[in-house]
């Protein structure tokens, strides 16, 4: 059972942008290996996390609009929102601790 949930153009608005505490987004492709890679990754943070980041994932095949609009190059590309600003951002598949630290400083 994953911890995250799938975010989409339709729901991107409501979900990210309108959320009380910090969103952590992860854009990622069903094709991309990388992103299965760091899967596992994201869905301990959103254990770890739970209550204090909402964890979302964004498939960026079904949902070009919001990828595009954050330019997103590269996947896996993690997104960390606040007060629906982005305020920071890790590409490619990175270990948990640097996930963690960069969350941290928006907590």
């Amino acid at each position: 059972m994953s911890a995250t949930t799938p975010v989409t153009d339709s729901t991107f608005q409501e979900e990210v942008l309108d959320s009380k505490i910090p969103v952590l987004v992860d854009f990622w492709a069903p094709w991309c290996g990388p992103c299965r890679m760091v899967a596992p990754v994201v869905d301990e943070i959103a254990q770890q996390y739970e209550g204090k980041v909402k964890v979302l994932k964004l498939n960026t095949d079904e949902n070009p609009s919001i990828a595009g609009q954050y330019g997103i190059r590269s996947i896996p590309t993690l997104i960390i929102f606040k007060g629906g600003q982005k305020v920071d951002m890790v590409v490619g598949a990175v270990p948990k601790t640097t996930l963690a630290n960069t969350l941290e400083k928006y907590l």
